[in-house]
């Protein structure tokens, strides 16, 4: 069982890795009943786009080499990370930019975008 978030983007959250917040980092509004609506809109651009740079530059030369492991995986282990030299808390990172540019593309496109993440 996963958790999902759902309404102009749509994703499943990585398991044990990535929380149902992880969209909080690049701002937004948070609404929070059983599950957390999020909506961002043109004003929150340079803000997603500056998280994006952010991990970008955390991950360096890790962001392509988690994108090369990927295209040759469909699945990770703890044992399989540690042999490619990607650490957990890179992972985590890596997976909340990918919701970032999710984010970002879908604001670019729309004008805003909203979507619930579910707790």
């Amino acid at each position: 069982m996963g958790r999902y978030y759902s309404g102009d983007i749509e994703g499943k959250f990585w398991f044990a890795l990535q929380s149902s917040n992880a969209a909080s980092r690049f701002g937004g509004e948070e609404i929070e009943p059983n599950y957390i609506q999020y909506y961002f809109d043109e004003d929150h651009l340079k803000e997603v786009q500056a998280e994006l740079k952010r991990i970008e530059d955390t991950l360096g030369d890790k962001l392509q080499k988690i994108d090369d492991f990927f295209e040759k995986n469909n699945g990770y282990d703890d044992e399989m990370l540690d042999e490619a030299g990607i650490s957990r808390a890179e992972l985590s990172d890596y997976a909340d930019y990918g919701l970032g540019k999710q984010i970002e593309q879908c604001i670019i496109d729309n004008g805003s975008c909203s979507f619930d993440a579910e707790l």
